[in-house]
């Protein structure tokens, strides 16, 4: 199966993913807050403020959301430079606004670590490093330069060098933490939704080809008497026209034409039939089936019931769901062995009262061990030496996707490396009688949400 196509969800993309409507709504927050704040410690507290510059300061973000508002729509998505300058705007007001009240003396520096999260959220490393580089200038600057808090009586309040000292390093630790924590957390939800929209996308369209092939199920059954009518009307007619060539060469061409569309529909049906006999299938056809858009790419697909050949196993096997999610988890796995395998695949079944076990194995290089407690997170794209798989480009979806639908339908997977080396492995004996040297992934069901109860009548089919 081919990747989703994801480029909308790309980091780059969600660098435009901010509203001008945000950053305006935030922004009048600040206004509200920071012109409470100035009244309240004039007022309530009784401290001398410089109340004509501190006004000036918050009009002019107050000025900045009028002119925005003006200028461009409320629901415009901005580009990254434009939120950059929209973020520096307000890292620079509230240091200068800092500046007019105490410096870090003021417990509303805090707020510096507002415009640096908010970036980390969205916008991209460099985005998110130049603003921590600004806002750390700024409390550095501050340290160094301030207007003192003075009460209206003209007593100046003054701080501690220690604790400016403090304060300063307890923001700046902050700055770097704060972007750190909140780009990792939202990376990693980020990653998480764009996953699982793939794995949806695959989970659609292996259910847009079954429900297709049910269709072609249904035409192949509704044809299936016309065609044979014909068949039978062009065989006795070739039979009485065993005198005149010509024409009986035209009912045998009749007769070929229908044996065709009767191959093609046979052909185009085995996904998807809807009768009630295929709904569950032996546990080797499903596998088998997953497999078989694979079959050609080059590495050699064995598939074994307990160690020995399907066709040397028993002839009765457990039954199990022709679910999408089986088939298309089961595929992405062989998939994924086949573009590492070096050779040879083994796909091994095995059953006991209460579960199923599929394991797929290959020769290749193994997964690195350092990956291996990771194996089935979004993204993790590195698996052996790139040179074992020139051209490569997968987004490192293809194991998540498999593991994502595969626990949807009950099962638990594990992950591991074949113990013997490929030289010990190819002393051992054949192919067929070998063990995986390479990568391992072992899919377990419970017999019961597998849909492998022992099969009963099969009862009428469904009608179409």
């Amino acid at each position: 199966m081919s990747e989703p196509d994801l480029s909308v969800f790309t980091a780059a993309e969600r660098s435009a993913w901010l509203k001008l409507r945000t950053l305006i709504l935030l922004r009048w927050l600040a206004v509200f807050g920071q012109s409470a704040a100035v009244l309240v410690a004039w007022l309530g507290l009784g401290l001398d403020l410089p109340l004509v510059a501190c006004g000036l300061a918050i009009g002019a973000s107050a000025l900045f959301n009028l002119v925005a508002k003006r200028v461009a729509p409320e629901n415009r998505r901005l580009s990254e430079r434009e939120a950059v300058l929209t973020l520096l705007f307000d890292l620079c007001q509230l240091g200068f606004l800092l500046f007019l009240t105490g410096g870090l003396a003021n417990p509303f520096a805090l707020l510096m670590l507002a415009p640096v999260t908010i970036s980390a959220s969205v916008l991209s490393a460099r985005a998110t490093t130049l603003l921590a580089a600004a806002a750390t200038a700024i409390i550095t600057a501050l340290v160094l330069r301030q207007e003192p808090l003075r009460l209206t009586s003209g007593v100046e309040l003054t701080s501690p060098p220690v604790l400016i000292v403090g304060a300063w390093a307890s923001l700046a630790i902050g700055i770097v933490f704060l972007a750190i924590y909140a780009r990792r957390v939202t990376g990693e939800t980020f990653l998480m939704s764009q996953a699982l929209t793939a794995t949806q996308m695959a989970l659609d369209r292996e259910q847009r080809i079954t429900a297709l092939g049910g269709v072609v199920a249904a035409a192949a059954h509704e044809l299936g008497t016309p065609l044979a009518t014909i068949k039978l009307v062009s065989t006795e007619l070739a039979e009485e026209l065993a005198d005149r060539p010509e024409q009986r060469e035209d009912a045998l061409l009749i007769r070929a034409q229908a044996d065709r569309c009767r191959d093609i529909l046979r052909a185009m049906g085995p996904r998807g039939k809807e009768d009630a006999h295929v709904l569950t299938a032996p546990l080797s056809s499903v596998v088998e089936e997953a497999a078989a858009p694979h079959a050609d790419r080059g590495a050699r697909i064995i598939t074994r019931i307990d160690g020995a050949p399907v066709e040397d196993g028993p002839a009765r096997q457990p039954e199990i769901a022709r679910r999408p999610e089986i088939i298309q988890g089961l595929r992405n796995l062989v998939q994924n062995a086949v573009d590492f395998a070096r050779t040879t695949v083994w796909i091994d079944m095995d059953w006991t009262p209460s579960e199923l076990r599929v394991v797929i194995g290959d020769d290749g290089p193994g997964y690195p061990s350092d990956l291996i407690g990771r194996i089935g997170d979004p993204f993790v794209r590195r698996r052996g030496p790139q040179k074992e798989r020139p051209g490569y480009e997968g987004m490192g979806l293809g194991l998540f996707i498999a593991k994502t639908l595969l626990e949807r339908s009950g099962a638990e997977l594990s992950f591991g490396n074949g113990s013997a080396r490929p030289v010990e492995a190819q002393l051992a004996g054949p192919p067929e009688f070998s063990r995986p040297t390479g990568a391992v992934v072992a899919v377990t069901w419970p017999r019961a949400r597998a849909g492998a109860a022992a099969r009963g009548p099969l009862g009428r089919n469904a009608q179409l």
